[in-house]
């Protein structure tokens, strides 16, 4: 791992930590109860994707938080960037992580083969 990367991860650790502080102080109860699941950093580190748990919201659900999380990037990056002293903060894009409902569904592929196999 070169010097750029061991960069790019400690500034995605920095930012899985420091955007749900950021989402905590909105009023906003459909999007400061968010759990940030991953962050990964584009190269530069100019942008920044935001993973999120979609745990318990519907499809309407997760598209009127991902508006409202598009509206209020200006102030999770000024939020980050003053909590860093940083000269500068990466875009923010969001988007909901189905990965681990993924895993959930292999999981479940895996227990009714294991059944099934047990049964013969």
């Amino acid at each position: 791992m070169n010097q750029a990367e061991i960069k790019r991860k400690r500034t995605e650790s920095v930012l899985k930590e420091l955007i749900p502080e950021a989402l905590g102080t909105l009023d906003d109860p459909r999007i400061n109860t968010l759990t940030v699941t991953e962050v990964a950093c584009s190269r530069g580190r100019y942008d920044a994707r935001v993973f999120l748990d979609p745990e318990g919201r519907s499809e309407t659900e997760q598209a009127d938080a991902l508006a409202r999380l598009r509206k209020v990037a200006g102030y999770l990056k000024t939020y980050v960037r003053e909590s860093e002293g940083w000269f500068k903060a990466p875009n923010f894009t969001f988007e909901f992580d189905d990965e681990l409902e993924r895993i959930s569904r292999i999981d479940a592929l895996f227990e009714k083969i294991e059944k099934e196999i047990g049964h013969e």
